[in-house]
């Protein structure tokens, strides 16, 4: 996959990228209790099972991921969630913002299952991580969702919010032995009301410090299975 590049600088240049592997970490809060009660919610609401372990990690094919923006899926039920998404080649990080769009119905019975029966979307531009790593924890991550006329505040929060990138790669390389080259979605901050689908679908990954943004935004149309 071919990625825009821009540095802290400003230098801005292509990168063709070409992960092997699209790691999805779960249950990826830093505030444990928040996590656990999180945890309780889903089985309650939703018949979600707790994981084995925290944070809980899916390994996908890296053909799931696409920068494609008009997305097609079965049934209507299932919606997409906000994530910063890492990206390691040769040694090198880069930091993305994608969607890890998912099947509802399909969660309780098999989680791997719902991740993976659907693409996740991923924005064409990316930051080298080295401009990002002193204030990693200031970067707000955000979602919309829409019907094509209006959006509505899906998600928001810090990625202060989750486990940070040396914890996630740790996770990983302990549980998983070399990744690289890898696409990694690191995780998402909580919904606003109910999890929802809907046709439109926008997040961000803002940077304050040096004012700038990453965006990636799709259309989800569902089909009936026939």
């Amino acid at each position: 996959m071919r990625f825009n590049v821009l540095t802290a600088q400003g230098v801005q240049f292509q990168k063709e990228l070409t992960p092997r592997r699209l790691y999805l970490i779960g249950y990826a809060g830093r505030d444990t209790a928040a996590q656990q009660a999180h945890i309780r919610e889903l089985w309650e609401q939703y018949g979600i099972p707790a994981p084995a372990k925290t944070p809980s990690i899916f390994i996908c094919d890296a053909c799931l991921l696409t920068q494609r923006s008009d997305l097609h899926f079965v049934g209507g039920d299932t919606s997409g969630e906000a994530e910063c998404v890492l990206f390691l080649q040769e040694g090198e990080l880069f930091v993305g913002v994608g969607s890890d769009h998912t099947d509802r119905a399909l969660e309780s019975e098999s989680v791997p299952k719902a991740k993976q029966v659907c693409p996740k979307p991923v924005g064409g531009t990316l930051w080298a991580f080295d401009g990002v790593r002193s204030h990693w924890d200031e970067l707000q991550l955000s979602a919309w969702i829409g019907d094509g006329e209006t959006e509505t505040l899906y998600q928001q929060g810090s990625l202060a919010e989750l486990l940070p990138p040396g914890q996630v790669l740790s996770e990983l390389f302990a549980r998983a032995g070399a990744i690289d080259p890898a696409a990694i979605y690191c995780g998402t901050v909580p919904v606003i009301g109910s999890i929802r689908g809907a046709k439109r679908f926008r997040c961000e990954l803002y940077d304050p410090v040096l004012g700038r943004r990453l965006t990636c935004a799709y259309r989800a149309e569902t089909e009936e299975a026939t």
